[in-house]
């Protein structure tokens, strides 16, 4: 495996908040509490971290008992011990997308797994933590995966597999209609251990949850990764005290909000999340369904109008009292959730949790006086053998996969017009400098104004001709079938539905070409002090 250095300012749509982030300019630093360099601060972070010895205790069994029903190796359950006894956690984590998700997720527990080593090294004990966000509600974000044929065509595969709407995905349990969906994916994907792997987990009785939660203990298991599911009831009575903070402060917290919403907009930043005076940090299940709570005057309603449902504070605290396992952290109360439940060091994740943890600041502060710092995850396209024969044959960067397929369609036809034609278009660049440098020097011996007025002349038909240039390239890219077919092979390989291939492609589809080797290289590649994103040829 080859790496390159592809900095995120030379990706397109990311933020600036993203990039001053990884630059950790001045106007950033009240956002975030430490650099993204972890060897400069990880000793004195782990010595601010507060975490109570019945609280570490009660979570370790939980976590155990949960690692253990996924099948859990060994080296997981050393971790686990090493968690009990006194180790601080690296966390990462993402939603349970369908067959283990988009490739992101295999690189965010990868991250986890080398940062935690990177600490232990330097004498802090520390452990890698996945967490599954099985109480999120939006099921159409997890219940399908893209994976590439061997034409480089990208299939989407989608299970049916519902609960009601609006159901955490926690609940959403795989019946027999699974069973086509899986063996869809191993017809794309080829017969091997990816596929052992995926009939082993994603089986009829499981969740979305329990089934990516097997899958990862499966994948990761000489790594080490804790996997921790997020809708586990015994967590949420844990998690209680921040769950009525939530509700007994929520003026406070909804202000402090707002203030900081303003203060990253004044800096030039976007909000993650937009947050009003009325916004509570919680959500509630409700006949099955996951609903958010708003404070409205002195009262709180669920899910706004629509249940009518208005509770008094009191009686809201005696609810999450009673259940608190009815009751879930929004996106910027999660990362509180997280750290009041774990020892975290660190938190690593990719550019939009980046800007979550920067509103989410203003929470910490209020709730748990310490505001974990965030890391960058890893971030790569990989260069499959054949995309990289395509992208030389074609004479196209990947930086140039990234303007889209149309301009890249123009881009290969005109790189790649009759020889003749592109001889001869040459000719008559370097004919026209040459007798216009000519015409230049005798205009400027009879009229110095008139150098202005020709150089006007030049430039117009220096156009003209590279326009003409560009025609025939469009030209030839409308009757080259060819070129629209190696325009769609990369694009759909480097850069799917114009975002990262990381996003667009399922880690299944490159653990089953590649199988298990393949992490020990990415892991290899991951340097934690390097931030730029990663083009991995194989």
């Amino acid at each position: 495996m080859k790496a390159h250095c592809l900095p995120f300012s030379q990706i397109p749509h990311t933020t600036a908040l993203f990039t001053d982030f990884l630059a950790y300019t001045p106007s950033i630093r009240s956002f975030y509490p430490r650099p993204p360099q972890f060897a400069e601060w990880m000793k004195e972070e782990a010595g601010q971290i507060a975490y109570d010895a019945k609280r570490r205790e009660r979570v370790a069994r939980i976590l155990s008992a949960q690692n253990k029903s996924w099948g859990a190796s060994d080296k997981t359950l050393a971790n686990l011990e090493r968690l009990r006894k006194g180790a601080v956690a690296v966390v990462t984590g993402q939603q349970v997308g369908l067959f283990g998700g988009p490739m992101f997720a295999i690189y965010k527990a990868l991250t986890a797994v080398k940062l935690a080593e990177e600490a232990s090294n330097a004498g802090i004990d520390a452990v890698p933590i996945f967490w599954l966000a099985t109480y999120d509600h939006d099921l159409a974000e997890v219940n399908h995966v893209s994976v590439a044929s061997a034409e480089g065509v990208l299939e989407t595969l989608s299970t049916p597999s519902h609960s009601v709407p609006s159901a955490p995905v926690s609940a959403v349990q795989l019946g027999d209609e699974i069973v086509p969906v899986l063996e869809q994916a191993i017809a794309l994907l080829g017969e091997g251990e990816a596929a052992q792997l995926l009939r082993e987990t994603y089986r009829p009785g499981e969740t979305l949850g329990t089934a990516f939660a097997r899958l990862y203990a499966r994948v990761f298991a000489e790594w080490g990764v804790i996997v921790l599911d997020a809708s586990d009831a015994e967590l949420s009575r844990v998690a209680e005290p921040i769950y009525r903070a939530a509700v007994e402060r929520s003026e406070e917290l909804s202000s402090a909000l707002l203030q900081r919403g303003q203060a990253l907009e004044s800096a030039g930043y976007h909000q993650q999340v937009k947050v009003t005076d009325s916004s509570v940090l919680l959500f509630t299940i409700r006949q099955g369904a996951r609903v958010p709570i708003h404070r409205q005057g002195e009262e709180f309603v669920v899910d706004g109008e629509k249940l009518g449902e208005k509770l008094s504070r009191a009686e809201l605290l005696g609810q999450i009292a009673a259940h608190p396992e009815l009751f879930s952290p929004n996106v910027l109360l999660r990362p509180i959730v997280e750290d009041y439940l774990l020892p975290t060091l660190v938190y690593t994740g990719g550019a939009a949790e980046t800007a979550y943890f920067g509103q989410a600041g203003a929470v910490y502060e209020a709730l748990l006086g310490r505001v974990t710092p965030i890391l960058p995850r890893f971030s790569a396209t990989i260069v499959e053998p054949k995309v990289q024969r395509v992208l030389e044959k074609t004479k196209i960067a990947i930086t140039e996969v990234f303007n889209g397929r149309e301009e890249l369609q123009r881009e290969i036809a005109a790189r790649n017009l009759p020889a003749d034609l592109k001889a001869a278009f040459e000719t008559a660049k370097v004919s026209f400098d040459s007798s216009f440098s000519g015409l230049k020097e005798s205009l400027e011996k009879l009229d110095r104004t008139l150098v202005d007025a020709a150089e006007t002349a030049r430039s117009k038909m220096q156009h003209q001709l590279e326009k003409l240039q560009s025609q025939a390239a469009r030209a030839e890219a409308q009757k080259g079938e060819l070129v629209v077919r190696k325009a769609e092979y990369l694009s759909n390989s480097l850069y799917p539905e114009k975002g990262l291939q990381e996003r667009g492609v399922g880690a299944i589809y490159f653990l089953a070409r590649y199988g298990e080797a393949l992490l020990r290289d990415i892991y290899g590649a991951i340097h934690t002090d390097c931030h730029d994103h990663q083009i991995l040829e194989l």
